[in-house]
Formats: C-alpha cells, sequence, structure tokens
C-alpha cells in the first residue's frame, strides 16, 4: 500500500506525456535441461500468475501509468525468439490476451546450450525500444549457469544495459537419484549464489526460486508481485534516471 501510495504522488508530478511506469520483459530459459513438460509449466505458470488477481491488482494499480509487457523464450546464443511483442496492459483484457498467447504457444526451439549472457542482451535491446517507461525491467528465468557466449556479469557495462534492472527466477531441476528434496535445496542454494553474484543487476534487484518447475507458477506470481510494487522514479528527466540507476 505504502508503495503504491508512492507511486500515486509520482504520477501526479510526472511529465504528461510519461504514462508508462514499467516496461516488464520476462525470458523463459528453454534450453537442453528443459524438457517438453517443463516449457508447458513455464508457459502456463507465466499466464496464470499474470491473471492472478493480485498481480492483477498490482498492474491496475495506477490506472494513468500503465505496464507493458514483453515475452520471450532463450536458449543458446544465437537463440532468442519473440511469443508476446510488446503489449500494453491497462485492461483484464490485455492480460487476458497476453496469457492466452502463452498458453496457445506449442513450437518451441530445439534444445540448445544455455545462453545465458546473450539471453540477457537481447531482452535488454528490446527494453531499450521502451525508454519512455519510468522503469526498465528484465525478468530472467533460468535452470542452470551459462555455458555458451559471454558471461552475464561482464556485460554490466555494455550501452544496452543502461538503466535495465535485471532480476532473475532460479529454477531448481527435479534431478532423478537419491537426495531427494534435500539435494535439490542444495542445489538450489547454488544456482541462487550464482544468479546473485554474475546474474542480477541495477537497483532492488533480486533472485526469487522455484524448487522445481512444478513450482513456477507460484514463484513467478511471488516475482512479479515485488516487480509491480517497485515505486516508479517518474519526477526524475530521462538522462537523470538512466544516470542514477548506474550507480
Amino acid at each position: 500500500m505504502k508503495a503504491v501510495l508512492i507511486c500515486a504522488l509520482l504520477v501526479l508530478a510526472a511529465p504528461a506525456q510519461a504514462t508508462c511506469r514499467l516496461a516488464l520483459a520476462l525470458g523463459l530459459d528453454v534450453s537442453s535441461s528443459v524438457d517438453a513438460r517443463e516449457y508447458r509449466l513455464q508457459l502456463d505458470g507465466l499466464a496464470n500468475a499474470l491473471q492472478d488477481p493480485d498481480v492483477q491488482a498490482a498492474i491496475f494499480a495506477l490506472p494513468s501509468a500503465h505496464v507493458r509487457l514483453m515475452v520471450y523464450e532463450w536458449s543458446g546464443a544465437a537463440r532468442q525468439r519473440v511469443l508476446v511483442d510488446w503489449a500494453v496492459a491497462q485492461s483484464p483484457a490485455d492480460v487476458a490476451t497476453v496469457a492466452d498467447q502463452l498458453r496457445a504457444t506449442t513450437k518451441r526451439f530445439d534444445r540448445q546450450a544455455t545462453g545465458l549472457g546473450t539471453a540477457i542482451l537481447f531482452g535488454a535491446r528490446a527494453l531499450q525500444t521502451q525508454a519512455a517507461c519510468w522503469q526498465l525491467t528484465l525478468d530472467v528465468s533460468g535452470d542452470g549457469p551459462n555455458n555458451e557466449g559471454p558471461e552475464p556479469e561482464i556485460l554490466r557495462d555494455r550501452a544496452e544495459m543502461v538503466g535495465v534492472t535485471v532480476n532473475a527466477l532460479v529454477v531448481g531441476t527435479d534431478t532423478p537419484g537419491a537426495g531427494g528434496t534435500d539435494r535439490r535445496q542444495a542445489e538450489i542454494k547454488e544456482l541462487l549464489s550464482y544468479f546473485s553474484a554474475r546474474v542480477i543487476t541495477g537497483p532492488l534487484a533480486f533472485t526469487e526460486a522455484a524448487l522445481t518447475f512444478d513450482d513456477f507458477e507460484n514463484a513467478m506470481r511471488r516475482k512479479l508481485l515485488k516487480e509491480l510494487a517497485v515505486p516508479a522514479v517518474s519526477s526524475i528527466p530521462q538522462s537523470d534516471r538512466r544516470f542514477a540507476a548506474r550507480q
């Protein structure tokens, strides 16, 4: 509630033309470690999370300052594909259209390596086309470290990354064999350390975790609520906002 009140005050002080408070790009991992079932859990889980009542309340909390959404999938360094191009989310019908597109998507890349660095650059470049928005946020999901292309941490000073906050949803794998939940918890802890140190970047950047893909929807819901609750610094001129984001 406090965050929404702060946002509302900023809306009143913002220039009339600044009507987008958040551009949110969501990148889904479809690399070789993700099977067909896990692929569906991601797409359907994101669709369901976007239509969750609490998430929708956060999306529509500021009618005069909307949210824009874009969804893509990624695998190897040369493999990224837009599933939902930039869509303005101003009504439940707008969000339903995005969710329907995700549920209707069946074709996917052949399983490839994990090009996490280039996946982040792809999302950041897409966000730069939405520069009028007060916040540029990349929500990247993954179940393993980068193993093809540039490492994510060396890209933080690239021009494409200016003003972009990168958050991460880390997904544990349902690894067969001994260990069960204890083993998955150890694996997710290791992945969280990797993503926290080498992937996320920007003011208030954070990681969220799903123990397995079965928990993806719940984890995505938690993550979206955090991202949508962050106040937009809309009264700062674009050039100053981008400079501040680098500090």
